[in-house]
């Protein structure tokens, strides 16, 4: 928790703080435009202020003392907009900047803490909740609160295997180790855009499989074979990991290759296809107009499972969206009677299509080297992951 003692707060310890409703106020230093991109959300509403760092301090001279400048600034500027009834969290983009201000925060009296490797550490940050235990298997899901990207783990019998992995893969390996696991294989429901994928390198790390749709297995754009090895996953097939049965679906739309993985017939991981509050966006391919009808049609298909189908998507657009211990999911059924695309299939395909279309958000560029990288046509290093990586994920349509 946080305390009026620290200095510091871990990213974790600032999301089990927003997780369980108990008062906090940030104060972002960044630049305005970083600030716009993404930010500290949490499950609800929290108060947020930015003042970009540059505007804030107020230096005398070059020996003068930072946080003597950022006192100076804070009493000049924001005295009357910043709390005293609940902890303020600094925020810059490492974790720096925002040090000098949370001391200078601190001196004034107030109750702040830094937020301990900025946004950086914020964008890095995992948990993972159990989404079903039974005799023969446990299931978790594995968030990354800042991004809204959604991994799985499925555990049988000491086997575990890993579903659509994000790039830090001793997330996984730490979640295995918990619960006395051994990876066995690795699949990606599809080639992602919006994240490095950690499949690849989990497989060749742990010596183990990584599966991908042979469609996916190809950049859509540049129309260059992947670098990758993988073995093809088919519609239809059936997997085992201990004793609990994953079954492959094929829903194309997204994606051409994209998947789903109905466990033990209920719990679908369902990749990009369907989400909690929105449905996929078919254009990341470059070809909207051809891959919508595909889109129409897998949603069709998947509409059909039934109703007490558990969705486990792949990612979130709305972080409020989680349940009360911050697990994303929901039966078919319910979305059936809420999601926006779902219901727009009862206006058939023409208008399905025209919805989609007309509700298109804006094409991010990285995405094409996102798609690269994950097709092992790019190695970035760390400091470029991170930039490619930078805001939250925008897979869905945006109406």
């Amino acid at each position: 928790m946080l305390r009026k003692v620290a200095t510091g707060a871990s990213p974790q310890m600032v999301w089990e703080r927003l997780l369980h409703d108990k008062p906090m106020f940030i104060l972002d230093v960044r630049n305005r435009d970083e600030f716009e991109r993404w930010r500290v959300e949490g499950p609800r509403p929290l108060a947020t202020l930015n003042i970009p760092y540059f505007e804030l301090l107020d230096l005398e001279g070059e020996t003068e003392d930072v946080t003597e400048a950022v006192m100076r600034g804070v009493q000049a500027q924001l005295m009357g907009q910043l709390p005293k009834d609940r902890p303020i969290l600094a925020v810059c983009a490492e974790g720096n900047t925002s040090n000098f201000v949370a001391e200078g925060l601190r001196r004034l009296g107030f109750d702040a803490v830094n937020m301990e490797g900025g946004m950086e550490a914020w964008g890095n940050f995992y948990y993972w909740r159990l989404v079903e235990e039974t005799e023969r298997f446990s299931l978790f899901q594995v968030v990354r609160p800042a991004r809204g990207c959604l991994s799985h783990v499925l555990v049988s019998d000491d086997r575990a295997a890993v579903f659509d992995p994000a790039r830090h893969i001793e997330t996984y390996h730490e979640l295995a180790a918990a619960m006395g696991a051994r990876i066995e294989r690795v699949l990606d429901t599809h080639l992602h855009a919006d994240h490095l994928s950690g499949g690849p390198a989990l497989g060749r790390h742990d010596h183990i499989p990584y599966h991908l749709h042979p469609y996916d297995a190809i950049h859509p754009i540049d129309m260059l074979p992947a670098r990758i090895a993988y073995r093809p996953l088919e519609a239809g097939q059936a997997l085992h990991v201990g004793r609990a049965e994953v079954r492959v679906l094929h829903f194309p739309g997204h994606t051409l290759g994209m998947v789903a993985f109905l466990i033990e017939g209920r719990y679908l991981l369902n990749g990009d296809s369907l989400f909690l509050e929105s449905i996929a966006r078919p254009d990341l391919g470059g070809k909207a107009e051809t891959w919508a009808p595909l889109l129409y049609a897998s949603l069709k298909r998947m509409a059909e499972l039934p109703d007490e189908t558990q969705v486990l998507p792949a990612h979130f657009s709305d972080i409020t969206a989680g349940d009360e211990n911050g697990v994303y999911r929901a039966t078919l059924g319910e979305l059936k009677q809420r999601n926006p695309g779902l219901l727009k299939l009862a206006e058939g395909e023409q208008a399905f299509c025209d919805y989609v279309l007309a509700s298109l958000p804006e094409f991010p560029q990285a995405y094409i080297e996102i798609k690269r990288a994950n097709a092992g046509l790019l190695s970035p290093d760390e400091r470029k992951a991170q930039e490619l990586e930078l805001g939250k994920n925008i897979c869905a349509v945006g109406k």
